[in-house]
C-alpha cells in the first residue's frame, strides 16, 4: 500500500520531518526508505545507498529502520554511522552511489527528526525529481526485494577522515600560514555531529582549541540553531579564554556563526561574506545566494569585481542555479557555505577553514577590525504563524501595504527598495510550521519596522 503521510509532518524540498513519537515513527522512516530505495532503482540510478545520521538519541532507531526499507527494496547499503551532512554529501558522490539519506533535522530542536535524501553526484534531490518522489510516496507500493535478494549492510567510518583531507587540500587554504598563527578559537559543536571533525580540523590547522558541547551525544544544551540570540556562552567562553574567534555549528554541521573577540555574535550571514571574500581573491567568477541574504555579500563580491546571483532559500535551489551559473562560491545567509571545488553542499568545517585562512591573512588583526570595513546593515528575522491558505491574499495586501522598487515571487515574496539599502522577505518555512519574515536595512529601526509592519498586514489579513 502507498504510504499514508501523518498530520504534522513536515513535508518539502528539504525532506521529510516531525517531532519523534508523533509524525515520525520507525515506521515511516522504513517505508520512505523502501519507497526511495524503490524510486532510485526506476529511475536507473542504481542500487546502492549510503546512510548516515546525526547525534540525536532517536538517530540510532530511526537509521536501522532507513535502513531496514532500504535493504527491503533490494538496496545495497553502506551505513557511514554518526557524520556530518557535509560528509554523507561527499561519501555519496565520491562512492558513485546512486543515492544517500541522511537521518537529521539539522537545526531544529532535539525532539525532532527528518529524512533528507540525496542523489548520484552528491546534492540533494533537486525540485523536479523531489514532486516525482513525493508522489510516487503517496500512490505507489515499492518494489520488494525477494528473500535471497537482500544484502547486508557494510559499515565505512573513515568518511570523517576523508572529508578531512579534502577539505585541507582546497586551492584557497595555505595552511602552512594559519598553522604558523596558532589561533585561539573557541567552539561550540551544541553536542551534535560537529564534534567529530571541527576538533580535528582545527588540531590539524594548529588552533589552540577551548570547547564545548564536543561529545555527540544528540542532547542539546540550548536550542541547537546557530543564531546570534543563541550563542551567548560562546561569547562568554571567547572572553573568558581570550580567543580570537568563536564559531559555532548546527546539529549536523552544515552551518557556520560567527562570534568576534570581543564575544560578539556576527550574525550568520557574514559567514559566508568572509568565505567568499577568500575564494574570490584567489579564483574570481559568480557568486550564488538565496533571496534572504544579507546584501554585504554582494558588496564583498563587488570589491571583486564578481556578480552575485539569487535563488529560492532552500539548499538544493541554491546549488542547481551554481551548477548553471558555474559558481566558485556560494551558499546561504544562515551560515551555510558551499564551496564547489570541495562539493556542492553546505558544509561548517570548510566555511571555518575559510574563516581562519581569512584571518591569517592580516595576523593580529582582530576580526572586529577585519569587518569594520565592510558596509552596515541590520537584519531582522521572526517567524509568525499564519494559514498557508491564505498567503496569495497575504502577499497581495503586502505589495499593496509597502509599495517597492522591485518585487521577486520565485520563493514567497520578496520586496525591495534599492536606493534605501533594503529589503524584506516573507515565506513559508519548509522546515517549520511557520512563516519566515525576514528585513534587512541599512538603520535597525528600518528594518524592524519592516518586519513589523508585515506582520502587521498578515494579521490583518488573518483575521479578516
Amino acid at each position: 500500500m502507498p504510504i499514508r503521510l501523518p498530520a504534522g509532518l513536515m513535508v518539502s524540498v528539504s525532506g521529510f520531518r516531525g517531532r519523534v513519537g508523533e509524525s515520525v515513527t520507525p515506521e515511516l522512516f522504513a517505508g520512505l526508505a523502501a519507497a526511495y530505495g524503490s524510486f532510485l532503482r526506476a529511475e536507473g540510478d542504481g542500487d546502492h545507498v549510503v546512510v548516515g545520521r546525526d547525534s540525536r538519541t532517536s538517530g540510532p532507531m530511526l537509521a536501522r529502520a532507513a535502513v531496514a526499507g532500504l535493504l527491503s527494496a533490494g538496496c545495497r547499503v553502506t551505513e557511514l554511522g554518526i557524520v556530518p551532512t557535509p560528509t554523507l554529501m561527499l561519501a555519496v558522490r565520491d562512492t558513485g552511489a546512486a543515492g544517500g539519506l541522511g537521518v537529521t533535522a539539522s537545526h531544529n530542536p532535539a525532539e525532532w527528526n527528518a529524512l533528507k535524501f540525496a542523489v548520484k553526484g552528491g546534492t540533494f534531490l533537486p525540485p523536479d525529481r523531489m514532486a516525482r518522489f513525493q508522489a510516487r510516496v503517496r500512490t505507489e507500493d515499492p518494489a520488494r526485494a525477494p528473500w535471497n535478494g537482500i544484502t547486508i549492510p557494510v559499515r565505512d567510518d573513515s568518511w570523517p577522515g576523508r572529508h578531512l583531507e579534502r577539505i585541507l587540500g582546497l586551492p584557497f587554504l595555505d595552511p602552512e600560514q594559519i598553522r604558523a598563527q596558532r589561533i585561539s578559537v573557541a567552539l561550540d559543536c551544541v553536542n551534535g555531529v560537529g564534534g567529530v571533525i571541527m576538533p580535528q580540523l582545527l588540531a590539524r590547522l594548529g588552533c589552540e582549541v577551548h570547547g564545548m558541547g564536543l561529545e555527540p551525544h544528540g542532547r542539546f544544551p540550548r536550542d541547537p540553531e546557530p543564531t546570534a540570540a543563541n550563542l551567548s556562552r560562546l561569547g562568554a567562553l571567547v572572553t573568558d579564554s581570550g580567543a580570537r574567534v568563536g564559531l559555532a555549528v548546527d546539529p549536523d554541521a552544515d552551518r557556520l556563526s560567527l562570534v568576534d573577540e570581543r564575544g560578539r555574535p556576527l550574525g550568520e550571514d557574514l559567514t559566508l561574506a568572509l568565505a567568499a571574500d577568500v575564494v574570490l581573491a584567489r579564483r574570481p567568477g559568480t557568486v550564488v545566494t538565496n533571496l534572504s541574504t544579507s546584501r554585504v555579500l554582494d558588496d564583498v563580491a563587488a570589491k571583486h569585481g564578481c556578480r552575485v546571483i539569487r535563488a529560492p532559500v532552500g539548499e538544493i535551489n541554491v546549488v542547481v542555479r551554481m551548477m548553471a551559473e558555474e559558481a566558485v562560491v556560494g551558499g546561504e545567509g544562515n551560515g551555510g557555505v558551499i564551496v564547489p571545488a570541495l562539493h556542492h553542499t553546505r558544509d561548517a568545517a570548510a566555511g571555518a577553514a575559510l574563516l581562519l585562512q581569512f584571518l591569517a591573512g592580516e595576523p593580529g588583526v582582530p576580526l572586529s577590525e577585519r569587518i569594520a570595513h565592510l558596509p552596515s546593515y541590520h537584519i531582522v528575522k521572526e517567524k509568525v504563524s499564519f494559514p498557508r491558505d491564505r498567503l496569495e491574499d497575504a502577499y497581495a495586501a503586502l505589495v499593496r501595504d509597502l509599495p517597492a522598487g522591485d518585487s521577486d515571487r520565485s520563493d514567497g515574496l520578496r520586496l525591495e527598495w534599492p536606493a534605501e539599502a533594503s529589503w524584506l522577505h516573507v515565506r513559508p518555512s519548509g522546515t517549520e510550521p511557520v512563516v519566515r519574515l525576514i528585513a534587512e536595512a541599512r538603520r535597525p529601526a528600518s528594518a524592524r519596522s519592516l518586519v513589523d509592519g508585515a506582520r502587521g498586514t498578515l494579521r490583518t489579513v488573518a483575521a479578516g
